[in-house]
């Protein structure tokens, strides 16, 4: 059966009548116009329809309310304290039972999924997803990025419904800029690009129209060059009755780029398992080992008299957050916090931290390979910690470089300006790397567990305006372990310089 696509449609917002908090609710769940690609019509009990409980935009609340498989915060609250009554730990309200154990091949076309934010014809919609400074608001669309992959997930697995979890974000790349995206229309479109046995990984990307929108809208009738964003997620498949992991239906390429991304995906999941073997092995190079005997021998002398505006010690870049999770945030199995709110809050943490360092507007520019070590509950404190953990110069030649500075040592630029005027570092600026470390403490627990670690990466162009007039930032690590973290940061900058190197070339 063709998917479909649900549109909502309300009355006009009157802001003068409810509260701020009520208003911006209001706007995300009542957009005009916002459409979603359905596998069915709403009622369905697929369970690739129901979306997180907050998770976009785009209808969640008719969702919560019409899908059967839903239910209100305190009717998963009070089956929880009665399973727990008799001994029982429940993982998920909504998701008892897989329903079959069959395993099928399926086709990335069954996956296929997209978002509509229509910014340019929805003025609302675009207010509640635009920063102080006109320009997109990532952390707004990281949520949208995570349920899109969640739905998804679904759609390849059923007709199964195991318990699906965003296991990691591999990779989420800003391709070029997009300031005003009043003059937009968005659309984010993915499938499962790749199947473990019991995993999967989603390939997401999103594009942005000047003009009409494609009426079909399909993998083949979206343009390689409206493309300004590339996500990957790993979802894994649990049983809900065991907890074990679920095997799901089989990836069936059918062409020679769904092969080629299939490879692609086969090589990156590899990669990740040598690297969690090596965790926690992180031994410098000579090169590396040059660099932090450079960074020390600049920085020894360096006190806070002598440091200037646009150095900053590592240790003074820290900004930190405190949460209660709150059900409104918790995902479709009831219990735990939907992974897109994590990345929305974390990013909205970097994003201080970034924007306080630099005394200018950062631009996100993309966020590295996460993990989420455990699971967040609701009614769990979650703490967060973000500090800038390396930066780098990217200038337009030797010229460019500031001899005088009092931090200064020989170390080339993993990246380089682009040619290309609509990619972010198409002029010379800094390249901040954001380190967002977060832990999660039950109520009924005294320890704190790691929650993981979140790298965003933001650029500043030179010339930014600000009181401080930015031009190129430092930040100055101090002791053995900031160094490490600073060549941490150099390492993931290499890497996606090398991702950048891969990307489709757009004339």
């Amino acid at each position: 059966m063709r998917p479909t696509t649900l549109s909502v449609a309300v009355r006009s917002l009157r802001v003068s009548r409810v509260s701020r908090a009520s208003a911006y609710q209001f706007v995300r769940f009542n957009a005009t116009k916002v459409n979603f690609h359905r596998p069915d019509t709403a009622g369905s009990d697929d369970p690739s329809a129901a979306a997180d409980a907050t998770a976009t935009v785009l209808a969640d609340k008719n969702d919560s309310q019409d899908i059967p498989n839903k239910a209100t915060w305190i009717d998963a609250l009070r089956e929880r304290e009665k399973q727990l009554a008799e001994g029982k730990v429940l993982d998920s309200y909504s998701y008892v039972t897989p329903k079959t154990y069959d395993v099928g091949e399926k086709t990335r076309s069954e996956s296929f999924t997209y978002l509509n934010l229509p910014f340019k014809d929805d003025k609302w919609l675009c207010d509640s997803y635009i920063n102080a400074f006109g320009r997109l608001r990532a952390g707004q669309l990281f949520q949208d990025l995570d349920a899109l992959a969640g739905r998804i997930a679904y759609r390849h697995c059923a007709p199964a419904e195991p318990v699906n979890v965003t296991a990691s974000v591999d990779r989420i790349y800003m391709v070029k800029k997009v300031d005003e995206i009043v003059n937009y229309n968005f659309i984010l479109a993915g499938s499962v690009t790749w199947t473990g046995r019991s995993s999967m990984e989603i390939s997401v990307k999103g594009y942005a129209f000047e003009n009409e929108v494609p009426q079909d809208i399909t993998e083949q009738t979206l343009p390689q060059e409206n493309v300004f964003l590339t996500a990957n997620f790993t979802f894994v498949a649990r049983n809900p009755i065991t907890h074990k992991s679920f095997a799901i239906n089989r990836l069936l390429p059918v062409s020679e780029q769904e092969w080629i991304d299939y490879r692609r995906a086969e090589s990156h999941n590899a990669k990740k398992k040598m690297a969690a073997k090596d965790q926690g092995i992180m031994r410098p190079t000579d090169e590396e080992n040059r660099l932090i005997y450079d960074m020390w021998n600049s920085s020894k002398a360096l006190g806070s008299s002598s440091k200037t505006r646009d150095l900053v010690f590592m240790k003074d870049s820290r900004v930190t957050s405190t949460l209660f999770m709150q059900p409104q945030y918790r995902n479709r199995h009831s219990y735990m916090i939907f992974g897109g709110y994590l990345l929305r809050q974390t990013f909205e943490l970097a994003y201080c931290a970034a924007a306080d360092f630099s005394s200018a507007g950062p631009r996100f520019v993309s966020l590295d390979s996460t993990t989420f070590k455990n699971p967040v509950p609701v009614g769990s404190v979650l703490s967060m910690a973000a500090s800038v953990t390396y930066t780098e110069h990217i200038h337009e030649g030797p010229s460019d470089i500031d001899a005088d500075t009092p931090f200064n040592f020989k170390l080339p630029a993993t990246n380089k300006i682009s040619d290309n005027p609509d990619a972010f570092l198409s002029e010379p600026g800094t390249l901040i790397q954001v380190k967002v470390d977060t832990t999660i403490k039950d109520l009924s627990s005294v320890k704190a567990k790691e929650a993981g670690s979140f790298i965003y990466s933001f650029f500043v162009p030179k010339n930014a305006l600000g009181d401080n007039n930015p031009g190129y930032c430092s930040v100055i690590p101090q002791t053995y372990s900031e160094m490490m973290e600073y060549v941490s940061g150099r390492r993931r900058a290499q890497d996606t310089a090398l991702f950048v190197d891969t990307l489709p070339r757009v004339h």
